[in-house]
């Protein structure tokens, strides 16, 4: 059972309404998922979590395909089936297949080498609180990824974390 209220745009704190009108906008639906509906308890999670989100899509270095890989790795790292459900949602929306997005989850070869590298750095990286051994960092780098690359990857693994740390402290009830 959640442990935060959900809101609706109309019910929510002054501060959240716009924010979370914005992402109901978004939404296919045309409603918050329970997941921004409790962030909007807050307008400071709110504004944080959107804030993240703007940054990755301003600034990320990464096309659609492969930020969607890095956030469904790091969900899986962390755990959180709520998470783990939107991020396999997300990076079948940006071209993956049902195989890929299962392999991404469990660690398995995607058949893009280079990807998997990098996706195994960042679920090693949301597993165990940020720290990945060096192993898995140079086999990053002999994939062919750069540091720049390496270090905007930590802007979706955080993202993700921050995410998933809210879900769970909040206790969401699945509703995708």
């Amino acid at each position: 059972m959640s442990r935060i209220p959900t809101h609706t745009v109309e019910d929510a704190p002054a501060a959240s309404r716009p924010l979370l009108q914005k992402i109901v906008q978004s939404t296919p639906g045309g409603r918050a998922a329970n997941l921004h509906a409790q962030m909007a308890h807050s307008p400071a999670v709110l504004t944080a979590y959107s804030s993240l989100r703007a940054v990755l899509t301003e600034h990320g270095t990464f096309d659609p395909k492969v930020g969607a890989a890095l956030t469904l790795a790091s969900a899986a790292g962390v755990g959180n089936g709520y998470m783990i459900r939107i991020a396999g949602r997300l990076a079948q929306m940006n071209g993956w297949t049902e195989e890929q997005v299962t392999a991404l989850q469990t660690g398995k070869p995607t058949s893009d080498p280079k990807i998997d590298s990098l996706a195994g750095l960042v679920r090693e990286a949301a597993a165990n609180s940020g720290n990945v051994t060096d192993t898995t960092w140079k086999t990053a780098q002999q994939a062919g990824w750069s540091d720049e690359q390496l270090a905007n990857a930590f802007a979706y693994l955080g993202a993700t974390v921050f995410t998933a740390y809210f879900l769970n402290y909040a206790q969401t009830d699945l509703d995708i």
